[in-house]
């Protein structure tokens, strides 16, 4: 099931507003070693479903909520032990990342991150933008998240911000979707106290 996950992504094409990272075949092997890592070593998940990639982190790493920075400095196991299994064309800090890994190093469990749009959306031609995903791209995001929900069989499943909350709300209409503020634009704070109260 990894496996044509992998390939559903990579195949994606790109544009003049959305750019897809897991055409290069080194990124998309960076997401599939970190999906690799959570599986092999725990079994009790929680998934957090975010917004999109943006152009200094995940469309860089692969790997959502994530950037160069970290993974290369981080104390954490899990990036420890990947470090010479994941491609980085460049090393950038991505203020989000910072804020999410700082407070995962002083835990003892790991959320799976992912995106309601897993691909870079960003203005016309201006790929060092982001740009929130369109209704139409949230939708092509929920094969992802479908598939990803029945790989890892998650006990929780919550949003950080509204994107992942709306997306979730529509997989899951019939559920209340925990909802964790976004860290940027001053979020920090309620996202500190958000993803604490579920991990």
């Amino acid at each position: 099931m990894l496996t044509e996950f992998i390939k559903r992504l990579s195949i994606r094409e790109s544009s003049n507003t959305v750019f897809n990272p897991y055409r290069d075949s080194k990124v998309a092997n960076n997401i599939k070693v970190y999906f690799e890592y959570i599986l092999e070593r725990q079994d009790d998940y929680v998934l957090l479903i975010g917004e999109a990639p943006g152009y200094a982190g995940c469309r860089i790493t692969g790997i959502p909520f994530t950037s160069g920075v970290r993974i290369t400095n981080s104390c954490l196991d899990i990036f420890k032990s990947l470090k010479d299994k994941i491609y980085l064309s460049t090393i950038e800090s991505e203020k989000t990342a910072t804020i999410v890994w700082e407070y995962l190093e002083q835990k003892n469990k790991l959320p799976i991150f992912w995106n309601s749009f897993p691909f870079h959306p960003h203005d016309n031609k201006d790929e060092l933008s982001n740009r929130p995903p369109t209704n139409e791209e949230i939708e092509e995001g929920k094969y992802f998240i479908e598939t990803l929900i029945e790989l890892f069989e998650p006990k929780v499943i919550a949003a950080i911000g509204r994107k992942g909350e709306q997306t979730l709300n529509d997989i899951f209409p019939d559920k209340h979707i925990q909802y964790i503020r976004h860290p940027s634009r001053g979020g920090k704070s309620d996202f500190l106290a958000g993803i604490d109260k579920i991990l």
